[in-house]
């Protein structure tokens, strides 16, 4: 006769348990912050509020700074901005009103006794600044007027004409050295009119002295070729607010070098130096991600000037992976960003650990028993930061995928050592170490189903510890289930199978790791059920069914 089942009863807290853990787990996936990169909806939520991009172009158009503006407007045509065509009619009614300041950018001062910026010309659209120093007259004249200045720094810089020993310009002294004695000048105005930030400026005189001491324009030539590419692509005002958010020699450099590079680009990469008010920060992040960061970059223009500063202060790329996010605790993240990441983390681990209990109490040891306790409590625990660890994995892209190589990083060429350098490149390609989302989503995928049999095997050796039955007959019943203990390595293998006949088509992305996780997984669920849980059940099952012999014997 096979004895009777006790009667089941499920723990009126199981189903209550499980539903709180979903919600806070849902909650805390709702939560925009990540770890290594922004996410579209805070973005917006940091852009709320502050100017877009034509309105700070409207803002330059009423500071008569129109070359700069019309950078801005580019910039607001290219990402839809609605007040786009409002700061298009503001600089065509400046220009009507001044023609000739179109030429220039804008008014300034202390150029127009030198220039007569107000003169009508047939320049009437933004002209590099570089076109209006070559002619010897205009140089003539700009060499007179900062003869008279009483900076010390541009006294040192109108020295450097002098400076015979150069690298790739001709003296500026000799003949053919006007593009050097063109940018010697424009230095000394940039210097003379304050239009230097105060850095840039200690930089450029330290410079000067240096090369005037040693006779030879050294660090300082790279300053003057970048200073040549972008006089060569900006008017005056243009380069004026540009230098005057530059905060070193080396950022002028990269922002000459991004002009070469992704010259198409030049606009956005502008209109965010202004609205983040700094052209450090924007070169290094593009120089770091190139034409991915570029179109993120582009991404925070949409938003405004408050989704630039974001995007520049966290120097992480966007997560464009579509999303519901929580737009009233947007505010907190912006506010307190390391605090809502904790929160959103422990969110994770204490919602699987409130779903994983309730399962445990609802699916697979519905009655208790006498191996209920609190090992249970530990299992679920564990259980559950070991997939938060894989959400978390799964819903940050970024957080094991290496950037890849920057397009618009700048690459040291020395032309003696070309030909080797070009036949080492070839025969030692690199490899960065990536993980494709689909990758991420396939391991975790694995390791759900090996949950899920881990819980399908702890609730069968529950159904026979609860049995009413002898203790040997308990033991051939686990016997009996010993293919279902087994089930892990099968599922693992057909995981694995499956990931590579996926592979093959080209549905995921070839790697290894992710059918071989299949396999990992179901060795892990196999060895804990068999040595934690069935291991210890059949020597407890077999000690009881000595008892009785043992008590017949001592008799």
């Amino acid at each position: 006769m096979i004895p009777s089942q006790d009667p089941r009863h499920t723990p009126a807290s199981a189903p209550a348990l499980v539903f709180v853990g979903a919600v806070v787990a849902v909650l805390a996936w709702l939560l925009p912050v990540s770890l290594k990169s922004v996410s579209k909806g805070l973005l917006r939520s940091a852009g709320d509020g502050t100017p877009s991009v034509a309105a700070f172009g409207r803002d330059l158009v009423d500071s008569e700074k129109i070359g700069p503006a019309r950078f801005l407007l580019e910039t607001a045509k290219a990402v839809d901005d609605p007040r786009a065509a409002g700061l298009e009619r503001a600089l065509d009614q400046f220009t009507s009103r001044q023609p000739a300041l179109a030429a220039w950018g804008g008014w300034d001062p202390a150029l127009d006794p030198l220039f007569n910026l107000r003169q009508k010309t047939a320049r009437t659209s933004s002209t590099p600044v570089v076109t209006f120093l070559i002619p010897e007259h205009a140089r003539e004249t700009v060499r007179s007027y900062l003869a008279n200045s009483g900076s010390v720094g541009v006294q040192a810089i109108l020295r450097t004409r002098d400076v015979a020993k150069t690298g790739r310009f001709v003296p500026a002294a000799r003949p053919g050295g006007q593009p050097l004695d063109a940018l010697i000048l424009l230095t000394g105005l940039l210097y003379q009119g304050e239009h230097l930030s105060p850095t840039l400026q200690r930089e450029v005189r330290a410079l000067a002295e240096v090369a005037v001491q040693r006779g030879e324009l050294g660090d300082l030539e790279g300053f003057y070729i970048d200073l040549l590419s972008l006089g060569r692509r900006l008017d005056w005002t243009q380069l004026c607010e540009l230098v005057r958010r530059t905060q070193s020699v080396r950022t002028v450099g990269e922002y000459a070098h991004l002009s070469r590079v992704a010259p198409d680009q030049l606009p956005f990469i502008y209109s965010a130096a202004l609205l983040s008010n700094s052209a450090d920060r924007v070169a290094s992040y593009l120089i770091r991600y190139g034409r991915a960061g570029s179109e993120d970059l582009r991404l925070a223009l949409t938003d405004g000037q408050g989704a630039v500063n974001l995007l520049l202060q966290r120097e992480v790329p966007v997560n464009r992976s579509p999303g519901p996010a929580m737009g009233a605790a947007a505010a907190l993240v912006l506010e307190h960003p390391r605090f809502m990441l904790s929160l959103k983390y422990a969110g994770y681990i204490l919602g699987l650990y409130l779903l994983l209990r309730g399962l445990d109490l609802w699916v697979v040891s519905p009655a208790g028993g006498p191996s209920a306790g609190p090992h249970q409590h530990v299992r679920s625990g564990v259980l559950a930061v070991v997939m938060a660890a894989l959400l978390i994995v799964a819903t940050e892209p970024f957080l094991l995928k290496a950037a890849p190589a920057s397009e618009y990083r700048v690459h040291l060429v020395i032309p003696m050592l070309a030909a080797a350098a070009t036949r080492t490149e070839t025969a030692q390609p690199s490899t960065p170490v990536t993980m494709e989302t689909s990758t991420l989503v396939s391991i975790g995928i694995f390791a759900g189903l090996q949950v899920a049999m881990y819980m399908a095997c702890l609730r069968k050796i529950r159904e026979i510890e609860i049995q009413d039955a002898p203790p040997l007959l308990k033991l051939r019943l686990m016997e009996n289930e010993e293919n279902l203990f087994d089930s892990g390595l099968y599922v693992g293998m057909m995981g694995t199978a499956a990931a590579l006949v996926l592979q093959v088509v080209g549905v995921i992305e070839p790697n290894l790791l992710a059918a071989y996780s299949s396999n990992l997984f179901g060795i892990i669920c196999v060895a804990l059920v068999k040595i934690r849980h069935v291991r210890g059940f059949r020597r407890r099952l077999i000690l009881e069914g000595q008892r009785p012999a043992a008590a017949t014997a001592g008799l």
